[in-house]
């Protein structure tokens, strides 16, 4: 994004960014994304390619997918922001990535939806999406409907919901994931005793976690079978009468 671009771009859009951002660098930003960090850096494991695009508010560097070339974050001009670019506005080619994370980005975006078919597009057919969000039905999404800061403007959209709009998208849900399941409380003493929430319910993954990580594939669509073309019934086979041998013709030797 230019500057000139940039002294355009939506002021409302670039406060609420910038406002999230300094949320997820406070204590209770950051317990979230060390536990989002640990679950986004083992499901991107298992994926290759050319491009990975991050997407999100997130000040920390994101996990890297080891076996994808490039990855790249894009999004407001803040630190660690490769490519500037408005949250409808990606400057990206369509079907240009393997990998595309929204971690956040629909919990901090002005359009939720013009968000995601923005990623979804940007996603080759074949290549996955993965979606990180604040759960509603958790003591995190109790707390978005009390807080005095910028939890309390996190749209905290619910995993079934956000799944229905990937399948209107194109997608198949490959997996669901929740963690952190401390609740939020800024006291580093009580987040210590309670520790061991995350490896008992985090072992069952209980839909109580403070996050969900939606991981979606891409369908490829197939192209049309032809039409076979009809077949015609096959006559019946006749016999046919057999040749006779005119023996008087033949002359005597």
């Amino acid at each position: 994004m230019s500057d000139e671009a940039l002294a355009q771009a939506d002021p409302q859009w670039l406060e609420l960014i910038s406002e999230a951002r300094d949320w997820f660098g406070g204590p209770l930003g950051q317990l979230l994304l060390q536990e989002e960090q640990r679950l986004l850096g083992e499901e991107l494991q298992r994926f290759f390619g050319g491009y990975l695009v991050h997407y999100g508010p997130g000040a920390e560097t994101p996990p890297k997918a080891q076996q994808i070339q490039r990855n790249v974050r894009l999004g407001p001009p803040l630190p660690g922001v490769e490519i500037f670019c408005e949250e409808q506005a990606w400057p990206l080619g369509q079907h240009a990535a393997d990998v595309v994370v929204l971690q956040h980005g629909l919990d901090f975006s002005l359009s939720p939806h013009g968000l995601l078919r923005e990623a979804a597009s940007a996603v080759r057919p074949g290549g996955h999406l993965l979606i990180v969000g604040i759960n509603p039905w958790s003591t995190w999404g109790v707390r978005h409907h009390f807080a005095h800061d910028a939890l309390r403007k996190a749209r905290c959209i619910s995993a079934s919901r956000v799944g229905d709009w990937l399948n209107l998208l194109g997608f198949a849900l490959e997996k669901r994931r929740f963690g952190c399941y401390r609740p939020p409380l800024a006291s580093a003493k009580w987040q210590a005793r309670l520790a061991g929430l995350e490896r008992v319910a985090g072992g069952w993954q209980s839909a109580g976690g403070g996050f969900y990580i939606l991981v979606a594939r891409k369908l490829v669509v197939g192209l049309r079978p032809l039409r076979q073309p009809r077949r015609e019934p096959m006559g019946k086979l006749l016999p046919l009468p057999m040749a006779k041998v005119n023996r008087s013709s033949k002359q005597k030797h």
